[in-house]
């Protein structure tokens, strides 16, 4: 990337409410991205968007090595097979007033997610962790706004955006023993935006959505800023690799803004010279 800027392109009119989670997964013929408090998942097609609707809150959705997809729902998890049937996990908790927010899988293949409350209170949210064999942990508690959550190519650094920190931080990874050794690896000025979701390319950089920021920024393995995806929208909210080469990135908004611009909601997406890492799929 090299310190390059780069502007993105809509790909679909504003189609959510509330755009998240781009993902790119070959089986599902490209792309899928969710409406978050709509409660779809979203396909792109050749010929538009088709829409799926699982529940209140679609708040991530990944693909399953079996078929279908895992998706966190308002109070927990749901599966769904290629034929589209969805069985809904037993809910983690009971309180209306927090929901899940975004997730992502290990590259043992457990899907994360974490949770927040609807008043974006501070510390009402945990990140949990769903096995293949359906079993959940809590792996991380007192966030607030969970985001972002994604691995190193080599698998043994996590990073991942609690919003409010204005952080970036990195985990050392393992399967025994998860993610540990919190750190802060990247801090964003408030006049940047407010970090949301992110991607990790073939090379190691880091790609951060930034909500009101209007902009996708990139940093170098070692933190250090290097370019810019720059969008026609202040709400920026997350991004993914794409394209037979992966080296398009897709990147989801919102128009949730007092005054959202005429794309805002609208998929977008950049040619980037460099490729992503392929999605790391769920195990059950």
């Amino acid at each position: 990337m090299t310190g390059r800027s780069v502007r993105a392109e809509a790909v679909t009119a504003p189609v959510t409410a509330h755009g998240e989670g781009p993902v790119w997964w070959p089986a599902w013929g490209g792309l899928r991205w969710v409406d978050m408090l709509v409660g779809d998942v979203l396909t792109l097609l050749a010929d538009g968007v088709r829409s799926t609707h699982v529940g209140e809150v679609a708040a991530a959705v990944r693909p399953r090595r079996c078929g279908g997809m895992v998706i966190a729902v308002e109070r927990g998890f749901a599966l769904a097979d290629d034929s589209g049937e969805i069985r809904v996990l037993p809910e983690l908790w009971s309180d209306p007033t927090v929901r899940m927010n975004e997730g992502a899988c290990d590259p043992d293949g457990r899907f994360y997610c974490g949770s927040m409350a609807y008043d974006a209170a501070p510390g009402r949210g945990s990140v949990y962790r769903l096995d293949a064999d359906g079993t959940v942990e809590v792996v991380l508690t007192g966030v607030t706004i969970s985001n972002g959550l994604a691995w190193s190519p080599d698998g043994t650094t996590a990073y991942y955006i609690d919003t409010p920190t204005r952080r970036v931080d990195a985990f050392d990874y393992d399967r025994e023993r998860g993610l540990h050794a919190r750190r802060p690896f990247v801090t964003l000025a408030e006049a940047q935006g407010r970090p949301d979701g992110l991607a990790v390319d073939a090379e190691g950089g880091l790609w951060v959505a930034m909500y009101g920021g209007g902009a996708v920024l990139r940093f170098r393995a070692d933190g250090a800023p290097d370019g810019r995806v720059d969008l026609p929208v202040r709400d920026v909210t997350a991004c993914a690799f794409g394209g037979p080469a992966l080296d398009q990135l897709y990147i989801s908004t919102s128009r949730y803004s007092a005054d959202p611009a005429p794309l805002s909601g609208a998929l977008f997406r950049a040619d980037v010279d460099v490729a992503g890492l392929p999605t790391l799929p769920f195990g059950g």
